[in-house]
């Protein structure tokens, strides 16, 4: 009988969304998960877990690579948690993904759609324009790093200096800003113990215009520059020391701003308890599509910029004519989608959760020249009831975890002609079908964007109708 921390060996057969490799053992008369791994690899793996008949395991080594391997270009992948296909070309990144995508929505779709497979990102290194960097230690009561989760870890932080998915500026920032938290003998914010300084470094640079910003969290345990409870003499941070020497790089961007803000929070997530402009200002911007948008520190934006303009041209495409109608945007974000379909819309209205993200979209669209578009800074399933209109189409691009149900319920109420949801999870976009289907939408399209090469996440977009009653 197979047991926890026995130790097998076995070729990874196929890999399920999002990272689930499927191991047959004929001797256990079983199949094993484990994460991390590529089709063809042969691995000796450890059990973790045997329950009701299903079992998940832990790679412990690569005994021989797949046919499909290739050396990654990342020197820190497999041990940063933040890539998992940094060894695979892209061509096969994509078949892949395809692959997971499709046999998810073949699944949850009730009948016949078309299936348009999943469109490549327009750049494969150097895309993100955002990154959240934590502090830690390297392992347990070892150096300051300032990086990426170990993969597997939640404690351990890996150095990534020399990352592929952000360009050269971004890493030199990375960089430079260790080198001060070192300097300054402040230590990091323990996330058992809930004491320390130190906590993410918040990183956001335009792919069009370049403009760079920069915000390093901490805890407020600062008075006057030094830390409360510490040496005087040798536990200081200087605001104006670390912005002189970011200042000092030679990036190719620009930099538009320096923040420093202040996290007490417990929890082990980056929010704004208090910003001090220590350079410049608190936005920059970006262009898509010939539009400009106005992007603050913790505003949402997608984070490939030039993927994101295959996003929203593949929503305008799928949401069809628009002239003349009422247009619902929710959970719009800075609310470029809203302001993309605007000019040839009767009216758009974007609901956003994040007020300083709606405050930047109504600039967004002063700047943009756009007189009918309004925003409204609220929880979709409070402020749906206040809008005061009815829409003609919505589009739909909510968070991770998809759509409260309570607040789907009242959507599909408003029982428009056709609907676009856009998925960064494809699994909410499943679970979110079933709702949707049973209440009259059949699925028309779904379009895979990949917003996120060497990695597994994928974009999803899907085109829904409402079937006609007799």
């Amino acid at each position: 009988m197979m047991k926890k921390g026995q130790v097998y060996e076995g070729v990874i057969d196929r890999v399920e969304f999002p990272n689930h490799g499927k191991i047959t053992l004929p001797s256990e008369e079983r199949v094993i998960t484990v994460k991390n791994g590529i089709p063809g690899q042969k691995v000796r793996f450890s059990i973790n877990k045997v329950r009701k008949g299903k079992a998940e395991g832990r790679i412990l080594e690569v005994i021989a690579p797949s046919d499909l391997e290739i050396p990654s270009p990342c020197p820190h992948f497999g041990q940063c948690g933040g890539c998992t296909y940094q060894n695979l070309p892209y061509e096969e990144q994509l078949k892949l993904k395809e692959t997971q995508l499709k046999e998810m929505m073949d699944g949850a779709v009730d009948g016949d759609y078309i299936w348009e497979g999943v469109r490549p990102s327009p750049v494969k290194s150097g895309y993100r324009n955002k990154m959240e960097f934590s502090f830690g230690d390297e392992y347990k009561d070892g150096p300051l790093a300032l990086g990426m989760h170990r993969r597997g870890s939640f404690h351990d932080i890996v150095n990534v200096p020399e990352c592929q998915i952000v360009d050269e500026d971004l890493r030199q920032v990375l960089v430079c800003t260790l080198e001060y938290a070192k300097e300054t003998g402040l230590p990091y914010y323990h996330r058992m113990r809930h004491e320390g300084f130190f906590r993410h470094l918040l990183v956001r640079k335009a792919a069009k215009t370049g403009e760079i910003l920069i915000d390093l969290v901490t805890t407020g345990a600062v008075v006057q520059g030094r830390c409360l409870g510490g040496n005087a003499s040798d536990q200081q941070f200087d605001g104006k020391e670390w912005t002189r020497r970011l200042l000092s790089l030679s990036l190719k961007g620009e930099v538009a701003g320096i923040l420093h803000t202040r996290n007490d929070s417990v929890a082990d997530v980056v929010r704004d308890e208090g910003t001090q402009v220590l350079y410049g200002r608190d936005y920059f911007y970006e262009e898509l599509l010939g539009m400009r948008f106005k992007i603050t520190p913790f505003s949402f934006f997608q984070t490939n910029s030039l993927g994101a303009e295959v996003l929203y041209e593949t929503v305008r495409e799928f949401i069809g004519e628009t002239r003349d109608k009422v247009v619902f945007d929710l959970y719009s974000g800075t609310g470029t989608i809203a302001q993309i379909l605007a000019p040839v819309a009767g009216k758009v209205t974007g609901v956003e959760i994040v007020e300083e993200a709606v405050e930047a979209a109504k600039e967004n669209a002063r700047g943009n020249g756009l007189v009918n578009c309004s925003f409204w800074a609220g929880d979709v399933l409070q402020v749906i009831d206040e809008l005061g209109e009815v829409p003609d189409l919505i589009v739909l691009d909510p968070p991770r975890d998809g759509v409260n149900p309570k607040a789907l319920r009242k959507i599909l109420d408003f029982g428009v002609e056709r609907m676009v949801y856009i998925a960064c999870k494809p699994t909410s976009l499943v679970r979110d079908l079933e709702m949707l289907q049973g209440r009259g939408y059949r699925v028309e399209r779904i379009r895979g964007i990949d917003l996120f090469p060497g990695t597994y996440h994928v974009e999803s977009v899907a085109l829904l109708s409402k079937l006609k009653s007799n």
